[in-house]
């Protein structure tokens, strides 16, 4: 069985035991602030599994998309380790339970329909204290008792170790399913159920306290049953992973074979470029900040297993169209960012490859320094430094240090990068991938907030939820709060931010009460008005009358449209590659982000703002509709890759010429925008632009300040009409260089002085003058003219000047050149001086300049170039 036709059947059986099939969450959980990627299939289901909110199904199957860092060590070591990998699973929430749970993994298993493996060859294991599930396998699915193993809380519990060391919350026993391929010799885990009946609560004994509702979450990973249905050792011999396997080597210009030493870095690489070219697709660009390091670590490690097998270059970009080919069928979005995701990895790629070329000259030294200490290791710390300062990964410095026969301490290192992660907060995931607090308390007893935004901007709604000071309260009485209030209404015509438009603000009152909104948030289905309370007393139950205020409002909604227009001229002028990666909409002020490689021209832009502000006097008609997503995306409706959206989505349409998925609000139709005016373009993240523009009243303004601007230019600069400003600006230009000349003139009279001054008075070694001169205000051309004057004047000169410009020291030596031929250096003058100002620098044996950061040791630094002069003389 083919991996699409695995996951397929999947969903297909429990979609006949009732299970509702949903897509796969995104990789990215951008509302999920405990995790940096999905790591397992129930994490979309979480507020399911808590009885948070509308339970609109009880029992659901998926097959997702997961990406975990945990055993990154292990990925192309071991046959089944994966960064990314897809995780097949059937849920219940508070339906069915263990009996059916067990049943149905054995009939998927053994079936012939379905599976049709060997019952024989299966084994299952079950917590050591839950006959529950040990009886049903063996009573009911007449499994023999040597094929049934009870294990401890650590093996067969969810959390690990739960019951004894915690935490406190959700937790059960499972039951793994394992299979033994020939003929019992080999050990794959390929199913494991978890069955989450407890509440946590304290230390043992009697802290597990039976949940009202008992869930199901199993998790059944697709790779690994593939493994075993097509017969073959490791994961990465499946079909899909095969290609890729086989695409990687053939990239980096070798053959790839399972057993052979080159298998191993293949596998890594095969696996961390499927992981970033998904986590790219989503819009995580490699960084420096959460998933954006982690999927910097992936590319740096899969790009080095490439290195080390001598291949020099970028070629991991290559393997996009092979990751895209073999995964296309489940993810048919990652077909349309394939030329963003390739710009993106090439980038990252030719960047890595010169901090490696930059870092090979530091890790020579520290070779050398541990040979010198007689060594047969570079320390830990030594290797950290190359690592966090010059972003030389530990298994390059590794490699190469075992090519010149020497070792590194790792444990050191490993020491100090566990504190550097601890301390940077870069941990891959956080611990808890569930919470309880106020919010959660008030889901499990109020529904969704009805959002009456669309329609008005006024409408009466019912208190349903306090929040002050982070609990729950009943009331709260006008005073001065420290901390917003949160008040929950069942109706509400506030719009919570989202989708990148802010908040809606305004007021809720009633007779005697009134209640500031300064700012409007979401959680899940609850809209939170976010404020101080300005009079009375707000109790829970009461009705109030809530009202955004409009100009605010309307200003937002210009903003908004406008992004939609944005996007429609960018890709008009720059190609469809230039899709939206995220936007910021407030009032008549917006910021789009998008995909592109490079700067826009002048033309690009003015090409750009001119299709929007045509679109905008067209007055085309936006419209709205609510409909499936699936019938959205066949209508060809642009949606931002990586967000999460329902069922139904609501379509926003405008003329003929954009048509996105959009929770948003709009106006009726584009002339509403009334201008649209780009006052920035500037680069965001690597493959990323970013425009900044106004629209409206804001448009109108920056306009009109421009004009104001340009007006009071013309006036100062004496000029009848603005149209004559360049004509103006070149007449002062050539009037500015005529002034220099006449300055320089000037100048070089002064400095004639100056050099026969300082030759008066300077100090005679062996016949020749040596000059030390501080120069007030000079410029670096003044400095070089001076000592040019010193030699003439004097036959024999050795000089050190020098200046402060823009805070930083200037620094010159010369000599005349017989001197050169006595062995006289004016750079090795500059560079004893430059080391007193913190710098350095260098030149001709006859002239040199220097820089330096400390200009309060400019004397210091002109005596210890004198006193080099005088040294050498006098030798």
């Amino acid at each position: 069985m083919k991996t699409d036709e695995l996951r397929e059947s999947y969903l297909s059986f429990f979609e006949e035991k009732g299970c509702v099939r949903r897509p796969s969450d995104v990789l990215v959980p951008r509302d999920d602030p405990s995790v940096l990627f999905t790591p397992a299939g129930m994490n979309q289901f979480k507020d399911q599994f808590l009885g948070v909110g509308k339970l609109e199904f009880t029992r659901a199957t998926t097959c997702q998309m997961c990406l975990r860092t945990g055993d990154i060590q292990n990925v192309g070591v071991t046959a089944y380790h994966h960064t990314f990998f897809e995780m097949l699973g059937n849920f219940s929430f508070g339906d069915y339970f263990k009996r059916e749970a067990i049943h149905w993994a054995w009939e998927y298993l053994t079936d012939k329909k379905w599976l049709g493996l060997d019952p024989s060859l299966l084994s299952v294991t079950v917590y050591k204290e839950d006959d529950e599930a040990y009886n049903i396998w063996h009573d009911e699915i007449k499994l023999p008792a040597n094929r049934i193993s009870r294990e401890n809380e650590h093996e067969n519990f969810w959390p690990a170790g739960a019951p004894s060391l915690g935490p406190d919350g959700v937790c059960g026993p499972c039951s793994e399913i394992f299979y033994h391929p020939n003929g019992g010799k080999d050990n794959v885990e390929i199913w494991n159920l978890v069955f989450t009946q407890f509440n946590r609560v304290g230390d043992p004994p009697d802290n597990l306290k039976p949940l009202p509702k008992q869930n199901i979450d199993t998790g059944m990973g697709l790779e690994r049953t593939a493994s075993v249905l097509q017969g073959v050792p490791s994961n990465f011999e499946i079909d899909t992973l095969k290609q890729l396997c086989l695409a990687a080597a053939d990239t980096v210009g070798t053959s790839y074979k399972f057993e052979a030493p080159e298998g191993r870095p293949i596998r890594r690489i095969s696996d961390h470029v499927r992981a970033i070219t998904f986590s790219i697709h989503e819009g995580v660009n490699p960084g420096s900040l959460k998933e954006s390091y982690v999927v910097r670590q992936l590319l740096r490690r899969a790009l080095l297993e490439g290195y080390l097998l001598g291949k020099n270059e970028p070629f991991l970009y290559q393997l996009v169209p092979a990751v895209v080919e073999i995964m296309k069928t489940p993810y048919p979005d990652i077909v349309k960012t394939v030329k963003n995701v390739q710009n993106t990895i090439k980038d990252e790629e030719e960047q890595f490859l010169d901090v490696i070329e930059k870092g090979l000259t530091r890790f020579a030294g520290f070779l050398k320094k541990a040979e010198q200490e007689g060594k047969s290791e570079i320390s830990g710390e030594d290797a950290f430094d190359l690592h966090q300062t010059d972003g030389f990964l530990i298994e390059l410095t590794e490699a190469l240090a075992a090519k010149n026969n020497i070792a590194v301490n790792r444990n050191e290192f490993n020491t100090l990068m566990d504190r550097h992660q601890k301390d940077s907060g870069r941990n891959a995931f956080a611990n808890s991938v569930m919470s309880e607090g106020p919010l959660t308390a008030l889901h499990k007893t109020t529904s969704d907030t009805i959002f009456k935004g669309y329609e008005t901007t006024e409408a009466e709604g019912k208190v349903v939820g306090i929040i002050a000071e982070d609990r729950l309260v009943e009331s709260v009485v006008e005073k001065g709060h420290a901390h917003p209030v949160a008040i929950v209404l069942d109706e509400t015509p506030f719009y919570a931010e989202a989708g990148g438009q802010v908040g809606d603000t305004g007021f809720m009152e009633a007779d005697g009460v009134k209640f500031e909104v300064i700012n409007t948030q979401k959680n899940g289905g609850l809209t939170l008005h976010l404020g101080h309370l300005l009079e009375g007393q707000l109790n829970l139950g009461q009705t109030l009358k809530a009202t955004v205020v409009e100009t605010r409002r309307a200003g937002i909604q210009r903003a908004h449209s406008a992004t939609h227009l944005l996007h429609h001229a960018l890709r008009t002028v720059l190609g469809e590659n230039a899709m939206q990666r995220g936007s910021k909409v407030e009032e008549d002020t917006l910021r789009f982000d998008f995909s592109h490689s490079k700067a826009l021209t002048p033309k690009e832009l003015s090409q750009i703002e001119d299709i929007i502000n045509q679109r905008i006097s067209e007055g085309a008609t936006v419209s709205t509709e609510l409909m499936k997503l699936q019938k959205a995306r066949d209508l060809g409706a642009m949606a931002l890759f990586g967000e999460k959206y329902p069922d139904n989505v609501r379509v926003v349409q405008m003329g003929d010429f954009s048509i996105e998925l959009c929770g948003g609000t709009h106006l009726s139709n584009t002339g509403q925008v009334g201008l649209c005016k780009i006052v920035n373009e500037e680069p965001v993240a690597k493959g990323v632009r970013r425009i900044h523009a106004l629209t409206g009243s804001k448009a109108l303004e920056k306009t009109r300040n421009t004009e104001k601007l340009v007006q009071e230019i013309a006036a100062q600069l004496k000029v009848p009409r603005p149209d004559e400003l360049p004509q103006r600006i070149a007449q002062l230009q050539d009037e500015l260089r005529d002034t220099k000349k006449q300055l320089l003139k000037y100048s070089s009279k002064s400095l004639s002085g100056t050099a026969e001054e300082l030759l008066e008075r300077a100090p005679t070694v062996n016949d020749v003058k040596i000059v030390s001169y501080h120069a007030q205000d000079a410029s670096r051309d003044q400095l070089r003219e001076l000592a040019d004057l010193l030699r003439k004047k004097g036959k024999q000169v050795a000089l050190i000047l020098g200046t402060v410009i823009d805070g930083k020291v200037a620094l010159m030596a010369a000599v005349n050149k017989d001197l050169v031929k006595q062995g006289l250096k004016a750079g090795d003058c500059v560079k004893a001086a430059a080391k007193v100002v913190g710098g350095g620098g260098g030149g001709r044996p006859d002239m040199a300049e220097a820089g330096g950061k400390d200009p309060d040791k400019l004397d210091d630094a002109l005596t210890t170039g004198a006193d080099y002069y005088r040294g050498q003389l006098e030798a």
